[in-house]
Order: C-alpha cells, then structure tokens, then sequence
C-alpha cells in the first residue's frame, strides 16, 4: 500500500496531486472509510460530493469505487459546493466525504470528511483513522452506489432562511471560478431585490483569474475595482469549494472576516436572549469589545472550521466565526456554514437599511494590526518552536491564551504565535492600540520566534 502520512492534517486530508495524492490513494481512503464507517459506527452508507478541480472526478471516482468495494453504499451527489455536502449529509443522517482541497492551490486536492453530525473530522479523529487505514485490514464487500441531485433542496432551503426587506441592494459576487459557479446564480435569482454582477464565474479547475483564497486581500483586486466601477453596496467573494467568505466595503475597501462579524453581531444580538459568539484566536479585539458592547459573551477559541463548527452546535450558540473566513449561523433552521449563505446574511441586513456598511463600522473600536504572518519552518520543528515561546511567555508571567498556540494578553495589545494545521508554518499575528506598540510587540516575538528557526 503506498500512501503518504504527511497528507493526513488536523481539519482533513490534503496533499498536492498527483505527487503526495492520487487516484490510488484515494481508492485506499474509500476503502478505509467504508471499513471504518461499518465497523465502528454500525453505518452501511455514506454520501459523497466533489469540486471542480481538475483532479476532482477521477479522485471522487475512485473513492466511491473503494468505499463500494468496503461495502457500503454511496449516496454520490457530483459536483457540489462543500456546504451543499454539509446539507446533503444533514438530510440523509449519513456521514459523508467531499473530495476538495477548499482554497488551496490548483496542484492540490484533498477530502474533507465527517464521523459525527457536528462537523468534520478534526485532531485525533483524522490520526486515528489514518492509522487505521496504515494498518491495511479493510472489509470487503460490494455496494452501491445511487446518483441523487441536491440542487432543488438547497435552494428551498435558502429561500426559507432568508427573509430580505424592501430595498435592492446592487451586489457584486466573485465565484473565484470555484464550485460555487454551480449553484450561486440561481441562489441569488431567488431574491429579486438583489441586483447581482457576477466576476470569474465560469467554472475552472485552474482558477485562471486569482488564487480562490478570498482571505487574502491581494485575491480581492478585482472584486474591489468592479465595487467601484459599478458604484455597489457590497462585494462578496467565495472560496475555491464555497465555505468561505470574503467581503468589499461599498468604498472599495477589503475587509477581514472579524470585521464582517461584527457587521453580523450588530443586527443579529440586539434580537436574541442569547448573545454568546465565538471566534478564533486570530480576531481582533475589536470583536470582543463589540460582543461586550452588545450586552453578549465573547468566547476565544481555537482556530480551524471543523473546531469552530463543532463548538458553536455543541454549545448552541447562534453565532460563531474564524478570522479566515469560516462563519456559522445557528440561529435559524439547520446551522450552516456556507460562504453563499454568509453573504445573504449580509444582504438581508442592507436590504432593510439605507446606511451603508462602512458606516456601520464607524463606530467600533480600531485597533492597529497585521495581517497574518506566515514564516516557513518544518512540521517537526513548528511545535517545538510554540513550547519554546511558551516558556518564555511563562518566564515573564505574561497574560496568556493557550487554547490554540500562544496568544499573549497585554493592556494595550496581544501577540500570537500558533503552528499552521495546514502545512509547514508557524503564523503569527500582532495587534496595539498603537502602530508603535505594534511594532514593539512584533519585534519581540518574531526574535523569540526566528531564534530556535
């Protein structure tokens, strides 16, 4: 059996194709999950989707031929975004593989996969089954596989937890030439006071206009010039599989996923008994000091979207988000985690509104920060590195976070140090009330940092 343990990651499987993942391996994992879902959980189907990268279907091909060949059968939707995996496994009660690699490059591909009905693997539940399939015991068996179509329920599904107010509201959507290309027109067909401009929204597996990582300001470019252009309220763009959000100000500005938070928290707690939201470590404290405003419970968490998705349902709180774009509303029907949803929601709120979004952030807390900061190391050395700086945190009796690496509390600011789930990295972020105290705070860790490099 030649499979490469490296692709096994904290939120999924994910590798670059055809080096570290193929159709050999994706036939093993098939195999491996339908073994694992009948002898562990006692369950006999599952369901399956995929993207529209170009490894996609003959990856999603040979998954479904391992997982029938385990004999379990295959609900196989085709071609679909990941949260319209998320529906489908919600209204079948079956657990489910989506065979994407989100936002990462085109040479990638991955599988995003499910053993409860919280979320989707994460942490010991991914390295355990990874060393189950290392251990190459497999069932044998021989099931089906039936071909079902998710389209009309998604869609009545938006319809129903969508409830927009009188005014149109112009909108420029950027599909990234993801798998959202598949379904946003006609999600957004069903609301006529949208006046939707679509950009990069014919399917392709290269994404030839921009990398589909909406949380990267520079991948924004175009979206922001075509707000201008076209003098409209919102610019709305969507990750390579659809879970993702990005968002333009009507001024032209890119704004981080927090600051989107804190659009939703402001229309969403005034009317709920409860206000708890969660968030990511990475978010800015003008999160946490908006939450408080609101009369609501902050919660710092960790980052990750399958952490994130879970707690939120876990905890029944009706809102929670991360600082790469991932946000649940779990106010309404069926929590949903989903990049199309997530900009409806914003819509909604504009359309029963004339102010527009960037007055609405007027009178929030500003704080100086960074972006995040990627700085390349190896997946041994990464966490080593973390402890290091942990010590030294404790050294100093700093204020510390350690849910997810090592966020440091000061007064007037806060340091961030955790190692990447996703590949090879530490990241770091750093935020002050001041643009000096900044650069102080930076200079600090990133010496700390580059020290055991």
């Amino acid at each position: 059996m030649n499979i490469e343990k490296s692709i096994f990651k904290e939120y999924d499987i994910r590798g670059t194709y055809p080096q570290d993942l193929n159709e050999e391996t994706a036939y093993i994992i098939g195999r491996g999950y339908g073994s694992y879902l009948r002898e562990f959980l006692h369950e006999k189907a599952c369901v399956v989707g995929r993207d529209n990268r170009l490894s996609s279907l003959s990856l999603s091909n040979e998954l479904i031929r391992g997982i029938t060949d385990s004999g379990c059968d295959v609900i196989n939707y085709g071609l679909i975004t990941t949260p319209m995996h998320y529906y489908s496994r919600y209204l079948n009660n079956l657990y489910g593989i989506m065979v994407t690699a989100s936002h990462n490059p085109k040479e990638d591909n991955g599988f995003k996969f499910s053993f409860d009905h919280l979320a989707n693997a994460r942490g010991k539940m991914i390295y355990d089954f990874r060393d189950y399939i290392l251990k190459n015991n497999f069932l044998n068996g021989n099931g089906k596989v039936i071909q079902k179509d998710i389209k009309q329920d998604y869609l009545d599904y938006m319809q129903k937890n969508i409830k927009m107010g009188d005014k149109k509201v112009k909108a420029v959507i950027d599909l990234g030439n993801g798998a959202t290309t598949c379904i946003a027109k006609e999600i957004h067909a069903l609301f006529p006071n949208i006046d939707a401009t679509f950009i990069c929204d014919t399917s392709d597996g290269r994404f030839p206009n921009h990398h589909p990582d909406p949380a990267v300001e520079e991948n924004m470019q175009m979206l922001k010039d075509k707000v201008l252009e076209l003098q409209a309220d919102v610019g709305i763009a969507y990750d390579g599989d659809g879970d993702r959000i990005g968002i333009v100000l009507e001024n032209g500005k890119y704004i981080s996923a927090d600051q989107y938070m804190i659009l939703i928290i402001k229309h969403l707690l005034p009317n709920l008994s409860n206000k708890n939201v969660l968030y990511d470590v990475k978010c800015s404290k003008s999160l946490e000091d908006e939450i408080l405003k609101l009369g609501g419970n902050p919660y710092c968490y960790r980052t990750g979207t399958s952490y994130t998705e879970a707690k939120t349902k876990e905890l029944g709180y009706p809102f929670g988000g991360e600082f790469s774009g991932h946000v649940f509303f779990n106010d309404r029907d069926y929590a949903l985690g989903s990049g199309i949803y997530a900009g409806l929601r914003l819509i909604e709120i504009l359309s029963k509104t004339d102010i527009s979004l960037s007055e609405m952030l007027k009178d929030i807390n500003h704080y100086y920060s960074t972006p995040e900061i990627k700085i390349p190391t190896t997946n041994e050395k990464k966490f080593d590195i973390v402890a290091k700086v942990a010590e030294y945190t404790k050294e100093k009796n700093y204020e510390i976070n350690d849910i997810d690496g090592i966020r440091v509390n000061f007064e007037n600011g806060w340091a961030l140090v955790r190692a990447s789930n996703t590949g090879p990295n530490l990241t770091l972020r750093f935020e002050a009330n001041t643009e000096e105290y900044l650069n102080e705070l930076k200079k600090e860790f990133t010496e700390i940092v580059e020290k055991y490099l």
